[in-house]
């Protein structure tokens, strides 16, 4: 039977059966991975998840031809989901922007079966969006070598540490790793990308070999873009445990700080097909249990600002 007339999979979520309509439709060509096989993984993934997606408001890829076909992103939610998916409206510039919920695993699936391959969530939660409750460093290799993206995040964690700010690991299943630090939901996010753009200034200031600040890309020379970008409202980033839309379906995967170490340690790690067992663990466990106030972290910045 064609992926174009398979009967619709029912999936059981808590209280609800969601449809899979074309489960058989390929969306990973050169894997042979299935919408079905992106339910069933969401599925097996939500446990772990859904902690990190729960109130946050989501901007969805989506590509209903597969990862080779036109894909898009999407902010605003449809007219035809159904109601039980939980909404945001918040504003923007020029008006305002209802965005996806995702606080259960049958809005999970949902999204699956919308062929949104991966969910990136706001870094704020929807009953205070101008105040982020994660800080992120964005860090991505210069060129092929992972190497530069292991050295700087472990850097970094040397500088957070300095600070008294706990942070978590992740690679991003597309090029790098994120460094992310919990915050208490008081800083406004203009002052948080302030605080991590002196953060990485500072470091590269004792790096000024191997890293930068630098936004444009023929400046660099060839040194890791400490990039904080996404620190701001409405901004971004990718969802622990989301699939990627790149060949091998790799995952965005949390990582316990002395993983960094690991030789076979890169971007696309783990996979849908090879995730297994890790889904079961918690290497942030302890790490992102408690947001931090910058205030103090702000304090010890200046002062090693003015030390040098």
């Amino acid at each position: 039977m064609s992926a174009a007339t398979s009967p619709a999979r029912k999936l059981r979520a808590g209280r609800r059966t969601v449809e899979i309509n074309r489960p058989d439709k390929v969306l990973f060509p050169r894997d042979g991975l299935t919408k079905a096989d992106l339910a069933e993984y969401y599925r097996s993934a939500a446990r772990a998840m859904l902690p990190h997606l729960r109130g946050r408001p989501l901007m969805l890829e989506r590509h209903p031809d597969g990862i080779d076909g036109e894909g898009f992103m999407q902010k605003d939610v449809p007219d035809y989901f159904p109601d039980w998916v939980h909404t945001a409206e918040l504003p923007k510039e020029d008006g305002s922007v209802t965005h996806v919920l995702c606080d259960d695993t049958a809005t999970l699936l949902y999204l699956a079966d919308q062929a949104c391959i991966t969910p990136h969530r706001w870094l704020a939660k929807a009953d205070r969006p101008d105040c982020p409750d994660r800080l992120v460093f964005d860090l991505d290799p210069p060129a092929d070598d992972f190497a530069p993206v292991r050295e700087a995040a472990g850097l970094l964690h040397d500088l957070l540490d300095e600070l008294r700010l706990p942070s978590a690991l992740m690679t991003t299943g597309s090029r790098g790793l994120h460094v992310l630090v919990p915050l208490d939901r008081r800083t406004p996010f203009d002052d948080v990308r302030a605080f991590a753009r002196d953060a990485a200034e500072l470091l590269a200031g004792r790096h000024p070999d191997r890293l930068t600040t630098e936004p444009r890309k023929d400046a660099r020379r060839h040194r890791l873009y400490l990039d904080v970008q996404r620190n701001a409202y409405a901004q971004t980033a990718v969802a622990p445990y989301a699939v990627r839309a790149l060949p091998g379906a790799p995952i965005a995967t949390p990582l316990a700080w002395p993983e960094l170490d690991e030789p076979g340690l890169a971007a696309q790690r783990w996979t849908l097909e090879t995730i297994g067992e890790r889904l079961h663990d918690n290497p942030w466990r302890d790490s992102l249990r408690r947001g931090r106030s910058l205030t103090p972290a702000r304090r010890r910045l200046a002062r090693l600002c003015r030390a040098g």
